[in-house]
């Protein structure tokens, strides 16, 4: 596969000095700069769409992003000898955002707020977000499956013991959550997000956010946009706080802290800080680990999943104290 993906640089005038293995691809030094090369198994239509955002990006002279590159017919797919499609894109030398260092993710959470002020491109109804509505009301249904399918197991295992304990607080604070997006603004935020043609990453996370050599400069460039999609950008916000806050065992501080960092480049309104503080109520992550129980093999339980609902249980209060306190106004 390497080696494959390797010769596509022929199509773009380019030759690899050096040649490094990445998470599923290749990354090569040339005389233009760093490249990384990828197998692609996307469209065609929004690979294209995805280049446009990016290139919109790159002008704006924000940040740096892992830019799609055309080769030299003018596209951005290029298919070896056996016809195995690949892109090209932009690369940085540097290191992936530490989740440990504060000033890391202070620093990817005003990159993120950057990134937000200028992704915005006119509507393709294609790839325009889910309501979180409808995402709230197909999971809570999910959670009731789920449930019901464990109670009737003759004989349970300890994570369905575990599953079964908490179900119906996890269960309760998803039905509220919808409650309150109901009854909130969301509906206008959305449309306007939309009217607006606004974009989000998609997929917002330490692997996709990366600290440039040298260091001094304190350059960040933000990759793998495969996820972009139209929505409210308070998506992308709360995705990344989460998993921020989940490793830092809710620590109400730094919450505040990336909230404010976010806010001094790009403020939020009364309306987005409530469908923030709505998306942080609903029990996300236990619905993701119920979920990959039920939809994976149910005879057997990995000691990682376990440990994950044992975490999730440990974290419970922390979690809540969160909630309230977001809710209240941070």
């Amino acid at each position: 596969m390497y080696d494959k993906g390797l010769s596509v640089l022929e199509q773009y005038g380019l030759e690899a000095a050096a040649v490094y293995r990445g998470r599923g691809a290749l990354i090569c030094d040339t005389k233009e700069g760093m490249v990384l090369i990828r197998e692609f198994y996307g469209t065609q239509k929004r690979l294209e769409y995805q280049a446009e955002l990016l290139s919109s990006v790159s002008k704006s002279g924000e940040l740096l992003t892992d830019e799609i590159l055309a080769n030299q017919e003018g596209s951005y797919i290029s298919l070896d000898k056996e016809n195995v499609p690949y892109v090209v894109k932009r690369w940085y030398q540097g290191r992936e955002c530490d989740t440990r260092s504060e000033s890391d993710i202070y620093a990817g959470i005003s990159a993120m707020a950057a990134l937000h002020k200028v992704m915005q491109m006119p509507v393709q109804a294609h790839y325009v977000k889910e309501p979180l509505s409808q995402e709230f009301q197909r999971h809570n249904a999910e959670l009731r499956k789920i449930r019901k399918f464990v109670s009737v197991k003759r004989k349970k295992n300890d994570f369905e013991l575990q599953f079964l304990d908490s179900i119906r607080s996890y269960l309760k604070h998803g039905e509220e959550a919808l409650k309150r997006l109901e009854n909130s603004k969301y509906a206008n935020l959305r449309e306007k997000a939309l009217e607006a043609g606004m974009v989000c990453h998609g997929d917002y996370n330490q692997h996709n956010v990366w600290m440039l050599e040298p260091r001094e400069e304190k350059k960040i460039a933000v990759t793998n946009f495969d996820g972009w999609n139209y929505d409210v950008q308070i998506a992308d916000l709360y995705q990344f706080m989460r998993k921020i806050l989940e490793k830092h065992d809710w620590d109400f501080e730094i919450g505040k802290n990336m909230l404010n960092k976010y806010q001094e480049i790009k403020p939020l309104s009364k309306e987005e800080l409530e469908n923030l503080s709505i998306r942080f109520a609903y029990p996300e992550k236990y619905w993701k680990l119920a979920n990959y129980y039920y939809t994976h093999n149910k005879a057997w339980i990995s000691e990682k999943n376990l440990e994950k609902l044992g975490k999730l249980t440990a974290q419970y209060e922390k979690w809540r104290s969160f909630v309230e306190r977001i809710q209240c106004g941070i």
